[in-house]
């Protein structure tokens, strides 16, 4: 293989002469064998993004040539088209604050502007990465700002799948709000409910949980391209610190906002924090819903065997026609790692020290990785489970008729003492509460019927129910 020499301020280095990366993308691939996870790919373009704006900015100015800038900007259009990525060769985790990520970007733009301006890669005398293509920048700025692009451009796809799942419940709660159930607390019978009703309360939480994930986007929209180092502008002239946001804005496509304190946003990145925790809210939401569905399903002869949950594959291979409940399981399993993750942002943000958070490049791949596997996740979830569910009506009125939890609505006509001992008998005997009121004549038929009418205590309408024409 044929080698340049490159320098840096360590030393030289033997760089492929075809590489578009340089000599400091070369020494954090050998220092930062970490995960053999490269950057995402949405960073690496909002890297591009940035580098073409400013260069944009500086020619204006008139402290970048505009050839250079052409030049810049072609190759950075040409990584936002998706060229190149396989230059950025730096790991997603990584020491310096993100400094390696930056330069990767920097040096793969400027050898590609040199070679679109004729010359040789490694020649930077006709593009310097650091010199032209970040030009009035630091990584300080830079790699934040990209991170803050990356989360508002993977949201989007998230919250179209959580509104997809939050339609597919809204279709099942309308679907099953005439079907009576026993609902339960602490895992024991309690009241009559509807199945309906248990879907309609996990629509709510969606629905809350995609407020406020776009309640903590907002915070993303505030950057410190400008503030370079530590938030006051060295090396950044009168001119780019004044347009670069509205550059960047409009080459992204969303209205950014120049950070009111450039020394804030440049040490503090709680904003990524609060995005972590909607996502992980929303996570803990689903696999506790998760949890139901596969208690709700559980049997289907030997368990509570309410609902079934579609048939996705062999759940064992031993046990012929076992079916498992994987969709439920799958998503449990993301909240999990999304747990994880939260708490690796939580603890990485509270690490900064003085004027810059070093930490950020485990936020960013912590929190990207959550939020593209929730949007997995939410989207199998909705295809693979929710919009199959089917309820098994006779088995929960069933449940319902002989459960001792209906002595709940007897309290206000016999006195929770006596309806106490008909739980406690009913459970005892196997007699249904409604046969141990008329055995021991403590009410009259048509007083029972009217007390235990399970359509009543479910708070539904006679003829919402298959089983309306059932005698109760």
């Amino acid at each position: 293989m044929n080698m340049r020499i490159e320098a840096d301020s360590i030393g030289t280095l033997a760089v492929p002469t075809e590489a578009y990366y340089g000599v400091q993308s070369s020494r954090a691939k050998e220092n930062f064998s970490i995960t053999g996870t490269k950057l995402h790919p949405e960073l690496i373009s909002n890297l591009a993004r940035i580098k073409k704006a400013a260069a944009v900015v500086n020619a204006q100015s008139g402290n970048l040539t505009v050839g250079k800038k052409d030049a810049i900007v072609q190759a950075c259009d040409e990584i936002v088209a998706g060229h190149f990525h396989e230059a950025f060769i730096v790991d997603a985790i990584q020491g310096g604050a993100g400094t390696s990520a930056n330069m990767n970007a920097n040096e793969v733009i400027a050898n590609r502007a040199i070679e679109i301006l004729g010359g040789r890669k490694g020649d930077y005398r006709i593009v310097h990465p650091n010199d032209d293509v970040n030009l009035c920048q630091s990584t300080n700025d830079v790699f934040p700002t990209a991170g803050k692009m990356t989360v508002l451009q993977l949201l989007p796809e998230l919250v179209a799948e959580l509104e997809k799942l939050e339609r597919a419940l809204a279709d099942k709660a309308e679907e099953f709000a005439g079907v009576i159930k026993m609902g339960r607390t602490q895992m024991q019978d309690a009241v009559p409910t509807t199945l309906g009703r248990t879907f309609q309360a996990y629509q709510s939480f969606v629905k809350r949980d995609i407020r406020h994930l776009m309640s903590a986007a907002e915070e993303m929209k505030s950057i410190n391209l400008g503030g370079t180092a530590i938030g006051n502008a060295i090396n950044a002239t009168p001119e780019y610190l004044e347009n670069i946001t509205a550059f960047v804005s409009e080459e992204v496509g969303i209205e950014f906002m120049q950070a009111e304190d450039l020394f804030d946003a440049t040490q503090n990145v709680d904003g990524f924090v609060r995005v972590s925790a909607a996502i992980k809210t929303a996570a803990v939401n689903l696999s506790k819903m998760s949890n139901d569905l596969r208690l709700l399903s559980s049997g289907p002869r030997a368990g509570i065997g309410e609902i079934n949950l579609p048939a996705k594959q062999n759940g064992s291979s031993i046990m012929p026609g076992k079916v498992n409940p994987v969709i439920p399981e799958v998503v449990s399993q993301v909240a999990f790692r999304l747990i994880g993750n939260d708490l690796t942002i939580t603890m990485a943000a509270e690490s900064g020290q003085l004027e810059l958070n070093a930490f950020e490049p485990i936020i960013f791949h912590s929190l990207f990785e959550s939020i593209d596997c929730l949007a997995h996740s939410v989207a199998t979830l909705t295809l693979n489970c929710i919009q199959g569910i089917q309820a098994n009506e006779m088995a929960c009125y069933k449940q319902v008729e002989e459960s001792a939890g209906i002595a709940t609505a007897l309290c206000p006509t016999i006195g929770y003492q006596k309806a106490s001992a008909i739980a406690k008998e009913s459970l005892k005997t196997g007699k249904t509460v409604r046969e141990l009121v008329l055995e021991k004549g403590l009410l009259s038929i048509e007083e029972t019927d009217s007390i235990l009418d399970l359509k009543r205590m479910a708070g539904i309408p006679a003829e919402s129910s298959l089983l309306a024409g059932k005698a109760v």
